[in-house]
């Protein structure tokens, strides 16, 4: 299935766009540039990469503000935030270890002396819990109490399975974000909840209550916060700015209805003022009302239409290519598939009620691929052929097709250096065709694999 055509632009209003963080826009209005559909969400403002400012004296700062009076939000790779009780801070969602530094530091110029109080994980993901690190030391400089970690009792569960699987992390991400950086790798200490909640758990601080309530989604263990004083909605990643993180080709697995149910019990509240887990705020009921309810509607109608497809009996492959996402849901500016890819939802709702299998009998018990490439190849007349068939493909703008053929070619002849060099072309093709990000840089993680003679750059094999 295919993916919305952007609105052209003049090559004018496109720069405008990529450079709107020079022009120090608040986050208020940068969040009004993309809820009126003029946000560059592809790229310069994607809402799984920090915004940045750039300063007349050439340094840069992460995008963040007192967007209402006490309550901070800073727009790293995740959105971190922080409200001010009137006895202490609690913050929700504390960042990665990667802008930890930064975290502090913008919290400590705004709120100079008042402690940390307590924090919220909204779900496991490391771009949202390890950022408490430096509060706790702090608090023990300082002579405060240590900071209250509230998440729900899944958590530790994954941090657990993540110390586990370090290796493994390591490969996917450095495949879901291109990052060529062989020293990259898994964190492996984990800051673990002080206290956690099965199904809601409510708690006050100061003059602000701050309401949990667990809901199944992009985890297992999602949490999305009311503080109902301020009318003020911390979903996590129930809520991203984009196509729901609800496929994901490399991770565990996604719950399309209970997401969308989530969504709705959220939109009931009517609350002012949504803090996003990626990208940024959204104000006014109306508005929050809209984003949630039309991203609920998506993610249920590509579950029903997946399983009235599986009920007749068909496999994975007509699902992929009959299920379509409403129309009228990916012209929304919030609902655009920037991130994961629609068709990796379909698969998730296959793995969650059809298991591996995907109905293709000769997928059962495989031989392996390089044989199966071998013998393919051989049938067409060499690797010669195969080669000039993917460039003829290539040639005639389909990537898709092309990516099939180079790949047996990979496997049948590693050897051959033409083989790598017309797989870059047509990995780097395909990727060049995607809004997603996700998408694209798996295929862009292939294509650079290839231009140094490898199938990929994390994983030898």
């Amino acid at each position: 299935m295919g993916t919305r055509r952007r609105r052209r632009t003049d090559p004018y209003e496109r720069s405008k766009r990529r450079d709107y963080g020079r022009f120090m826009a608040t986050i208020r209005e940068l969040a009004e540039e993309h809820w009126q559909g003029r946000g560059e969400l592809v790229h310069t403002h994607h809402p799984v990469q920090p915004i940045h400012h750039h300063h007349d004296d050439g340094t840069i700062s992460t995008a963040s503000e007192e967007i209402e009076d006490g309550l901070l939000t800073l727009k790293s790779i995740a959105s971190v935030n922080a409200v001010d009780t009137g006895d202490g801070l609690v913050m929700l969602d504390t960042g990665g270890a990667f802008d930890r530094r930064t975290v502090h530091d913008v919290v400590r110029a705004w709120r100079p002396d008042a402690p940390l109080a307590a924090a919220i994980y909204s779900h496991h993901h490391i771009d949202h819990v390890l950022g408490t690190a430096l509060f706790d030391a702090e608090a023990a400089d300082k002579g405060w109490e240590r900071p209250v970690v509230y998440a729900h009792e899944e958590v530790p569960a994954h941090f657990r399975r993540y110390e586990k699987t370090g290796g493994w992390n390591t490969a996917i991400n450095r495949r879901q974000f291109a990052i060529d950086v062989p020293q990259f790798s898994w964190p492996s200490e984990y800051r673990d909840p002080d206290v956690t909640y099965a199904k809601q758990l409510t708690f006050t601080r100061g003059d602000l209550t701050f309401e949990l309530h667990h809901a199944r989604g992009e985890t297992d263990d999602a949490t999305w916060t009311y503080v109902p004083e301020r009318k003020v909605l911390h979903p996590g990643d129930l809520f991203i700015w984009a196509v729901p993180n609800a496929g994901n080709p490399q991770k565990v697995q996604r719950y399309l209805s209970d997401w969308a149910t989530a969504l709705r019990e959220m939109a009931a509240l009517r609350p002012e003022t949504m803090l996003s887990g990626h990208g940024l705020p959204i104000f006014g009921a109306d508005r929050i009302v809209a984003a949630l309810t039309d991203t609920a509607e998506l993610l249920d109608s590509v579950e029903s239409q997946t399983l009235a497809i599986m009920n007749q009996g068909k496999n994975l492959d007509a699902c992929l290519h009959e299920v379509a996402i409403p129309a009228h849901l990916l012209d929304k500016p919030y609902l655009q598939p920037v991130y994961d890819h629609p068709q990796f939802l379909i698969r998730n709702v296959w793995r969650r009620y059809g298991g591996w299998y995907d109905g293709e009998p000769d997928n059962l018990l495989p031989a392996p691929r390089a044989q199966q490439a071998t013998e393919w190849v051989e049938l067409a007349g060499g690797v010669d052929n195969v080669l000039a068939r993917a460039q003829q493909l290539l040639a005639d703008g389909d990537a898709r097709l092309a990516c099939h053929l180079v790949e047996h070619a990979a496997l049948a002849a590693p050897d051959n250096a033409d083989v790598w060099t017309v797989r870059a072309a047509a990995y780097r093709a395909h990727s060049e065709q995607h809004t997603s990000s996700m998408a694209r840089n798996l295929l862009r993680h292939a294509a650079i694999a290839s231009e140094q003679g490898k199938r990929d750059l994390a994983g030898d094999y």
